[in-house]
């Protein structure tokens, strides 16, 4: 469901109402001892941010629920009112938060509204909402955590309540239970688990990839490459550092400062640490004398890119700081529009199929501020539509949601929870190659603008990885493990040098290979292993020693027996070539 048909249904209706009333519950509860500020309606549930002159613990939220349902036991009904500037201001003159909206609201809109629920709670609010307290069915007040007013954290730090709500009872069930599933597949927790990557006070929000992750992120960055190479990619690497003129050409520096890493140097120069790609590509592509020959050219890179994300929306790989994008820029003929989007698009099948993930498609549109003439974009936005449909995959449109520069299609894609995540992206630009007077000469030997297309298939690696964690449980594909197999002599001593032989021959074939020796139990070798998410785990006593042999077992406990080293390699090298999801 998209967010402009998400907010017209009756389950927004409901979440919407659930706050209200929850809002009402610690107005009841705690008087004058909490200001409510702001409430957030989305596809999870809801939240509010208030301010507590009373500490606030996660045992305090069942009492708080008891409050909300004996309000939506009462069936209270949930009203809509008009209500004026003048009588807005005196009904929320003790809380400086509600009084903010009130005249930001009355400068965008004609008409306040207020809802009322029952005759002893009122919130200023533009709805919608149930008719009646007791169509909220099932709720569950979730967890507390801190938050800037309005985002900004150069504001006042507030609490933040997390609810969901359902229609019914069996909704909200399974919900809570795809929360639990998600505790265990965190990519925080197991990232640090299983030793993929780190996080550190001094570079917060910057990623330290440690060996297991580094081995990881290069599976992919290599596929990706091997790929890109097959479709005539010429990859380049430009710049970390570049002069402000640079985004200022670009249309960066209007829409993005705020956002950049800015260094000011001697001799009144500003530079921006790198955001995104697209500028260099731009300066790349003017240094070439390109004819009608030489499109589509495809320009892509993996350089490491840095936003300055506010320290309250970082979320370990989700949201980060430094990271890379598998980006790629093609310039284009606009005849050439349809076929190259066809050719996107089949490149987003082969990423996405091989880690069994399913997506759609969301378009956006001309937003507010953007650049160019309406009719180019009107232009481009009948482009996309038409790829969109001849793609045969669900989409749907997202108004004012483009780049500032075009039109853009973003891929959503499904975990294994059912969970939807935006990750890559295809944007059609007219504008930059415009910006930047960049040229090629056509067959009757015209100069030409070309179109550009924006694209990256990951998206973020780092985002991407933090994806596969969660989709997989850290049991990735053998093709991408940080290791193979873990080698696990019975004993060291007699069975050590056998060992060392089959890694020595395991790693000369190409796996990544680990002996596990400590002086422990076997069992709680094998556990440590399969904790680990090793794909595979072979045992080595007397009688594999005599056979010449491996004994293997899988991670999830299941046996494959004794086999000979040249069917287990040979297994191992079909699962990695076919990037197989099983093993």
């Amino acid at each position: 469901m998209n967010n402009s048909d998400y907010e017209k249904s009756h389950l927004y209706k409901i979440r919407h109402s659930a706050e209200h009333v929850y809002a009402q519950a610690v107005k009841e509860l705690y008087g004058d001892k909490i200001q409510l500020g702001v409430a957030h309606i989305s596809e999870a549930g809801f939240s509010n941010d208030a301010k507590w002159d009373v500490d606030l613990v996660p045992e305090d939220l069942e009492k708080i629920e008891k409050k909300m349902q004996e309000i939506i036991d009462a069936n209270l009904p949930i009203v809509r009112k008009e209500i004026s500037l003048v009588d807005a201001r005196e009904l929320f003159k003790d809380n400086p938060f509600k009084l903010e909206w009130v005249e930001q609201w009355s400068q965008e809109d004609k008409q306040l509204t207020v809802y009322w629920t029952g005759d002893n709670y009122v919130d200023l609010c533009k709805g919608p909402h149930v008719e009646r307290t007791s169509e909220i069915k099932a709720f569950k007040l979730l967890s507390i955590a801190g938050a800037y007013w309005r985002g900004d954290e150069k504001n006042e730090m507030l609490k933040r309540v997390y609810g969901t709500a359902f229609g019914s009872q069996q909704e909200l069930d399974d919900y809570l239970h795809m929360l639990e599933e998600s505790k265990k597949r965190d990519h925080k927790m197991l990232g640090q688990k299983l030793g993929l990557f780190m996080f550190h006070e001094t570079s917060p929000g910057m990623p330290y990839w440690l060996p297991n992750g580094l081995k990881l992120y290069n599976e992919l960055v290599n596929f990706w490459r091997e790929e890109h190479d097959a479709h005539n990619y010429k990859e380049i690497a430009s710049p970390l550092l570049n002069k402000s003129d640079l985004y200022v050409t670009s249309g960066h520096w209007e829409h993005y400062k705020d956002d950049m890493f800015i260094a000011n140097m001697g001799e009144n120069e500003v530079y921006g640490i790198k955001p995104m790609n697209c500028p260099n590509a731009m300066l790349v592509f003017k240094s070439m004398q390109i004819s009608y020959r030489d499109l589509p050219l495809r320009l892509s890179d993996t350089d490491r890119l840095h936003r300055y994300e506010r320290s309250g929306t970082l979320n370990g790989l989700f949201r980060a700081r430094s990271f890379q994008q598998d980006d790629s820029h093609n310039y284009i003929s606009e005849d050439m529009i349809e076929s190259e989007y066809a050719h996107v698009f089949e490149v987003c099948e082969k990423f996405y199929s091989i880690f069994g993930l399913s997506y759609s498609f969301r378009m956006g549109t001309r937003p507010e501020g953007f650049i160019g003439d309406i009719e180019t974009w009107e232009k481009a936005e009948a482009s996309v539509k038409k790829v969109l449909e001849l793609s045969g995959k669900d989409y749907f449109i997202k108004d004012g949601d483009g780049a500032f520069y075009g039109p853009k299609v973003d891929i959503l894609m499904n975990d294994a929870l059912g969970r939807e995540w935006q990750m890559g992206t295809i944007q059609l630009d007219f504008q930059q190659p415009r910006r930047f007077e960049l040229e090629y000469t056509d067959k009757d030997g015209q100069k030409k603008i070309p179109v550009v297309i924006h694209r990256v298939i990951y998206g973020s690696l780092e985002r991407f990885i933090g994806l596969i964690i969660e989709h997989f449980a850290g049991a990735f594909p053998l093709w991408i493990s940080p290791v193979h197999a873990t080698i696990l002599p019975i004993s060291g001593e007699k069975h050590g040098e056998y060992a060392e032989k089959i890694s020595k021959e395991l790693r000369e074939a190409g796996f990544r290979i680990e002996i596990d020796s400590a002086a422990e139990t076997l069992g709680n070798r094998i556990r440590k292993a399969q904790e680990m998410k090793t794909p595979y785990v072979i045992v080595i006593g007397d009688k594999e020693m005599e056979n010449k042999s491996v004994n293997v077992r899988l991670r999830g406990g299941e046996s494959l027996g004794e086999m000979s080293l040249e069917d287990f390699t040979k297994r191992m090298k079909v699962k990695i070539q076919s990037k197989a999801l099983d093993l």
